[in-house]
């Protein structure tokens, strides 16, 4: 073992647990050792399952403001704590400290909403008299929690998208075994403590690191888990989709979002705003802006002034308040992104900024791309751009929507019937009018069509995922 490098076990059953191997986390910046992990086996995840269990007796009980308590003072405890959260952050995903504190800002009010659903979660009443059969018949539904909720999570957003996965299934009355991802799992570490001050029965909240092929197979075909909810690639994805079997998933999979800048649109205003779209934590988003279609008449001049934006960006130490890029999550994507660029280069396209040092892939802008080369077609995941021009909506909606992806996009327009028409056939799960693709608040629905997955994310919508609806119906002729 590592000597003075503090030693996370599996969180099972309220409780820290020893492990029978250890793995350990370096930061992607530097390679320092700043943690050893607990590596998970199945049996360790079948033990969680059974804890899992019993707790869900005891959530399914809970009333919904003990629940909805709950979350609002998880929500408290992270406000208090939130510097020391966004330092987990820059150490264990190396993303740069401001981007950081947004990340838990964002996190604070997704447990908010969520503690806000558990209070107004609630069925209707049905009609039953608009039929002649349903004369003196009085129905109504309820939602019920599901049981236990798996939830597989990704690197990128380490705190907020287990918000979102945790936040809906106790809002909702479930509870949840958490799988967090190789790279970030102090973050699920720290927000389980949290949920242990802030009074959540033992067994409702597990966390259990491990290889995918262990932990999360278990996870995903163990017949009491009722839900798996994954956040990651469309290949991982697909598999829980066919080992899942007739169990609920929700899937919020793989995205290489575009970007149409209409004619006439005033480029300097969005310049700033579309560069933030691409580069923000390295494009390591899943709705990062990867692919912009600028009307040919404007093409020139915006690429002008995006070169000149992207070399303002400054590259360094995450921790230091100056830093915009810093390292890549792997130096596994570092290599990959390199070859797909002289891939591009082979192709014919042309690299206007960027580049790789060590394992800093510097903020990319390339042009003249075929459609076809793989810094288009596929998800980059990196902090790489793809600008082409246009000269009708229809040739740059059609680019948008040929894609494997369709998980959001984004239109600058000044013309409202434009706005419409590209709204009506954009084949993506969401459409940011005058924004770009990367926008996202935290209560609004959130997923994608085609390989973007299936399901929707978003308190709310979540929530209604993660119940049964049961139908009750009073016969009053007795």
């Amino acid at each position: 073992m590592t000597q003075n490098v503090e030693k996370k076990h599996l969180y099972l059953a309220g409780q820290k647990q020893e492990a029978s191997s250890y793995k350990q986390l370096r930061s992607p910046h530097t390679g320092e050792v700043v943690a050893d992990v607990a590596v998970g086996t199945r049996a360790d995840m079948k033990k969680a399952i059974d804890h899992a269990a019993e707790a869900a007796k005891v959530m399914a009980k809970m009333p919904a403001h003990r629940r909805a308590a709950i979350l609002q003072e998880v929500s408290r405890l992270l406000a208090e704590r939130k510097e020391e959260a966004a330092r987990i952050l820059c150490l264990e995903a190396a993303k740069p400290i401001t981007v950081a504190r947004g990340e838990i800002a964002r996190t604070i009010e997704t447990y908010q909403f969520a503690a806000d659903e558990a209070r107004r979660l609630h069925g209707e009443t049905i009609p039953l008299d608009a039929s002649a059969m349903g004369e003196n018949r009085v129905a109504y539904t309820v939602r019920e929690p599901l049981g236990i909720v798996g939830a597989i999570t990704p690197f990128n957003f380490p705190f907020n998208l287990v918000a979102h996965k945790l936040g809906p299934a106790f809002a909702a009355g479930n509870v949840v075994v958490l799988k967090p991802a190789d790279q970030t799992p102090l973050s699920s570490y720290f927000i389980a403590d949290l949920f242990e001050e802030a009074g959540l029965p033992a067994g409702a909240l597990q966390v259990i690191p491990g290889p995918g092929s262990e932990v999360g197979d278990e996870l995903t075909i163990d017949p009491r888990v009722k839900l798996v909810t994954f956040t990651g690639s469309p290949e991982v994805g697909t598999l829980i989709r066919q080992k899942a079997g007739l169990k609920r998933v929700v899937l919020e999979l793989g995205s290489n979002s575009g970007l149409i800048i209409d004619e006439g649109y005033d480029i300097d205003r969005i310049v700033k705003r579309t560069v933030t779209g691409a580069f923000t934590f390295m494009g390591q988003v899943c709705i990062s802006l990867q692919r912009i279609y600028v009307h040919r008449s404007l093409y020139d001049g915006f690429v002008e002034k995006f070169v000149a934006e992207t070399n303002n960006l400054r590259i360094g130490d995450p921790l230091d308040e100056s830093t915009d890029i810093s390292a890549l999550i792997s130096q596994r994507d570092v290599d990959r992104i390199a070859e797909w660029v002289e891939e591009a280069k082979k192709l014919g396209a042309r690299v206007l900024t960027g580049g790789t040092e060590g394992n800093i892939v510097k903020p990319t802008t390339i042009v003249d791309v075929p459609p076809h080369a793989k810094v288009s077609c596929q998800e980059t995941f990196a902090p790489v751009v793809v600008i082409s021009p246009y000269d009708e909506l229809d040739e740059a909606i059609d680019a948008v929507n040929d894609s494997r992806f369709g998980l959001q996009a984004g239109f600058y327009t000044n013309d409202i019937e434009r706005a419409f028409y590209a709204s009506d056939r954009l084949e993506v799960g969401g459409v940011m009018i005058n924004d770009f693709p990367t926008f996202r608040v935290d209560q609004m629905p959130y997923g994608g069509v085609k390989e973007s997955g299936m399901g929707r994310e978003g308190i709310k919508y979540a929530t209604e995922e993660m119940t049964e609806m049961k139908l009750i119906c009073f016969n009053r002729n007795r």
